[in-house]
């Protein structure tokens, strides 16, 4: 048996997330179909993370299990060929027996772009978020200073999932502007729910001047979801790398 290692791009804008539903429609179902009508198998794909709805990805990494003849690098595109346009697997490779996309992961990257003028945009609309008033970014960039390292990010989490512990560490988090497009750069040993558009809203509050930089470590130590920001929206949130040894 083969252990398949896929990395995966989507367009998270039509489905419920990743992770599969009975009453609504993941990413993760939709390739699992097209696996099964390749293989004349039913697979289980192993995610790396549970990306939430209509949120994007352009490095997601699954796994699979299979007793197929096809050569590992050529699943992509027999995969390819049986999904919607949203979807597309970028590799296919053979990994050992005991990998698992979730649990041996080391970390991620996320990034979340934001449109930052007055006007809409008509272009790439689906993967931004428009945010009319003007940020500062001097004040943003020195309050990303305060969510490096460990820390119990207990504020920076929605109720909806079950965690042994809320302590991460962040060893990334920066805010670049070029023109109107501004983004936001995180990489840590793991995410819990919604934590990013959490840091994410409370970095436009700090823009805004609502927030002061030097209260982020307030409001982490308080452990009080109600003193960090609103979560962004999720349409602005991509997933672009997931780490391995």
């Amino acid at each position: 048996m083969k252990n398949i290692k896929l990395t995966i791009e989507y367009d998270g804008t039509n489905y419920f997330g990743w992770q599969k539903q009975n009453n609504a429609l993941g990413i993760q179902e939709v390739i699992e179909k097209a696996i099964g009508k390749i293989t004349n198998e039913e697979v289980e794909l192993i995610g790396s993370s549970r990306t939430d709805t209509g949120v994007h990805a352009s490095g997601f990494v699954a796994n699979f299990k299979t007793n197929s003849n096809i050569p590992s690098d050529r699943f992509k595109d027999a995969i390819n060929s049986k999904l919607p346009s949203d979807i597309v697997i970028l590799r296919s490779e053979e990994v050992k027996e005991e990998f698992h996309a979730r649990y041996n992961s080391l970390g991620k990257t996320y990034v979340y772009t934001i449109l930052n003028r007055r006007e809409a945009k008509a272009i790439g609309r689906n993967y931004m978020y428009h945010f009319k008033q003007q940020l500062n970014l001097e004040d943003m960039s020195r309050a990303c200073e305060y969510f490096i390292g460990t820390h119990d990010f207990e504020s920076f989490k929605n109720k909806g999932s079950s965690v042994k512990t809320s302590v991460r560490t962040i060893t990334e988090l920066n805010v670049s502007k070029n023109g109107d497009i501004i983004e936001v750069k995180v990489t840590a040993d793991g995410f819990l729910y919604n934590m990013v558009r959490i840091i994410v809203g409370t970095l436009l509050e700090v823009g805004t001047g609502k927030i002061k930089p030097e209260a982020i470590m307030d409001i982490l130590q308080s452990k009080d979801r109600t003193k960090a920001g609103k979560s962004a929206p999720a349409l602005g949130l991509c997933l672009k790398q997931v780490y391995y040894n």
